[in-house]
């Protein structure tokens, strides 16, 4: 009988170079955000973000090109993760849940300085202009997204002008976010999403369908 063999204890599980490599990727990501939303984007610096993820600056510019990619970068994700597409199963919830989510950032001062600092920033510098743009149709695409499932599902005609209906949803929140005339309210969401689901339904109110004229509404 030969002698039993000594049981070997399970290896630990490896945790090698790409997993390092995705923590720090996620740390830079983290990192960009929370400086954007404490100092604001003209103060965030890649040597600022490479300190606070613990990184090297030559990891960052090796993922990313400038401050403007990383920045819109780890912003996008952040959105992504903060306002997830919702999926109800009506046109009226899915743009409710949106809007509401949407507006409910005015409950955050930091994030709406952030906002407001990436908008200013679009208008003065080409280059960030271009990324920023990019972002922004991005969220039109979640929203768009949300409007073209309705019209598969039946409930809003195939030939309404989704483009604008995307305006009437930004277009509001935009201008009170950076004017400051009057409050976003989450609470609005679901009044807001009544009116613009008719106005597409019916063609009136500037949402109309393709190839049908309607009349421009006053006041």
């Amino acid at each position: 009988m030969s002698p039993q063999k000594p049981s070997v204890p399970p290896r630990p599980p490896r945790t090698g170079g790409r997993q390092r490599s995705q923590d720090a990727h996620d740390a830079v990501l983290a990192a960009a955000v929370e400086l954007l939303e404490e100092v604001g984007y003209q103060s965030v610096t890649i040597e600022a973000v490479a300190a606070r993820a613990e990184v090297a600056k030559s990891t960052i510019y090796r993922w990313w090109k400038s401050k403007p990619v990383l920045v819109m970068d780890a912003y996008r994700r952040t959105v992504e993760e903060r306002m997830p597409v919702p999926d109800t199963g009506t046109v009226a919830g899915d743009l409710t849940c949106f809007v509401g989510e949407l507006h409910r950032v005015a409950e955050h001062p930091l994030r709406v300085r952030a906002l407001r600092g990436l908008m200013a920033e679009a208008q003065l510098d080409p280059a960030f202009e271009e990324v920023f743009r990019t972002w922004v149709e991005s969220r039109r695409d979640v929203l768009k997204e949300l409007l073209d499932r309705a019209v598969g599902r039946g409930e809003l005609p195939a030939g309404a002008d989704l483009d604008f209906a995307a305006d009437q949803i930004f277009g509001p929140f935009w201008y009170r976010l950076l004017v400051g005339h009057a409050p976003l309210h989450p609470g609005q969401a679901a009044r807001r999403v009544t009116a613009l689901v008719a106005g597409l339904r019916t063609g009136e109110d500037g949402a109309q369908v393709t190839g049908t004229a309607t009349a421009p509404t006053s006041g």
